[in-house]
């Protein structure tokens, strides 16, 4: 089986779909936020608090876990659903943000990539065909090509070099990848500029790729440019597959996202915050280390069911943070990840019943507050 989705309903107001993804390792309901698992595990959470919390797809990371375990161990495993004890899907994004993050350690040529290791130095080069050898060892549901991801600001030139790269790059993906019970996504590049966008979705849904990825934003660019430049991309997608917002996940970003037609979100923004302490409410973030939590009996968010806030208080929390108590971290992040979870399926209960627009609009509200 490959990975299948269906639209259930579109939102007469918006571009915002209602959706089921159908995959081997189970059913998504759509649209969807993804907690990040870089090294085969979502940092301070067990496989079991993250299905109790309601999350049903996981990302794992190509590059570190090329790097260490190594793919063929992680093979050995049964791949990543025996390796990390998770049986619902999984999605690998290719590495290519992480090798390109690199600066001076990375040299990008047609071929591929040359990289050296962030953890020893060692040098290594990612080419399509073998990001795909890895990515079919591992295992995951879905996999993604290996695209250039154009950072912010770029010139028109290298942009247009880079996405015409990722295009090529795009088609020996397709045609290496073998695993029939894997799915392939293409990623649309084309930096800040429009008619690269257009280009680039033009012929990426040339080649009938099961879902489309939008790479290439929240590189560092305003929030008012990044929907700008969805609102022209989402469009050029096709209407019967999925899109996914790569590296995307404040709240109020999911929101408008979704109101533009993403199906699907990831971002390690919830669990790498919370580990620092600061946590996502009804009413804005919360930092918890912040003088004024101290006596706080109150939980991190009223409106929340999550068990840190069902359990403890702010100034209990807060004591653990400002100990250097494990637990503290563990808390937050299940917060963390438990807030984005419960506010996708919001607005999926949201289509469904035709309020998407004030719901939307009472969330984003809410949002711009502080606590």
């Amino acid at each position: 089986m490959k990975v299948r989705w269906e639209c259930l309903k579109k939102d007469p107001g918006s571009m915002a779909r209602l959706g089921r993804l159908e995959t081997p390792h189970g059913t998504v309901e759509t649209p969807v936020f993804m907690p990040v698992g870089t090294q085969a595990t979502v940092k301070a959470m067990a496989p079991y608090e993250l299905e109790e919390m309601g999350a049903r797809i996981l990302l794992s990371n190509t590059y570190h876990l090329y790097l260490r375990p190594g793919a063929e161990l992680v093979a050995q495993a049964g791949g990543l659903h025996g390796f990390m004890a998770w049986n619902g899907p999984i999605l690998t994004d290719s590495g290519g943000f992480q090798v390109f993050s690199l600066g001076d350690l990375r040299k990008i040529k047609e071929e591929g990539v040359e990289f050296r290791s962030h953890i020893d130095g060692s040098k290594h080069l990612f080419t399509p065909e073998n990001v795909m050898h890895i990515q079919q060892l591992l295992g995951a549901d879905i996999a993604m090509a290996f695209d250039e991801c154009i950072p912010y600001p770029a010139t028109y030139e290298y942009a247009q070099a880079a996405t015409e790269r990722t295009t090529r790059w795009a088609q020996r993906c397709k045609a290496a990848h073998t695993r029939e019970d894997q799915s392939l996504f293409g990623i649309v590049q084309g930096g800040m500029y429009k008619d690269l966008r257009t280009a680039s979705a033009r012929d990426l849904v040339a080649m009938d790729f099961p879902g489309y990825a939008i790479g290439g934003l929240s590189v560092g660019e305003d929030k008012p440019l990044m929907y700008e430049i969805l609102d022209h991309t989402t469009p050029l997608l096709p209407q019967d597959k999925p899109r996914y917002l790569m590296g995307v996940g404040s709240p109020d970003c999911l929101v408008e996202g979704v109101l533009r037609g993403v199906d699907m979100f990831d971002c390690v923004l919830p669990t790498r915050i919370g580990r620092n302490g600061t946590v996502f409410t009804s009413s804005g973030k919360l930092v918890i280390r912040n003088a004024k939590h101290k006596s706080d009996m109150g939980p991190l968010d009223p409106q929340c069911s999550c068990y840190a806030c069902r359990t403890f208080s702010r100034a209990y929390i807060r004591h653990l943070f400002m100990a250097g108590e494990i637990l503290g971290a563990r808390l937050a992040t299940t917060h963390n990840l438990h807030f984005l979870i419960n506010l996708m399926a919001t607005l999926r209960r949201a289509i469904a019943e035709d309020n998407l627009a004030e719901v939307a609009a009472c969330l984003l509200a809410d949002w711009q507050r502080e606590s």
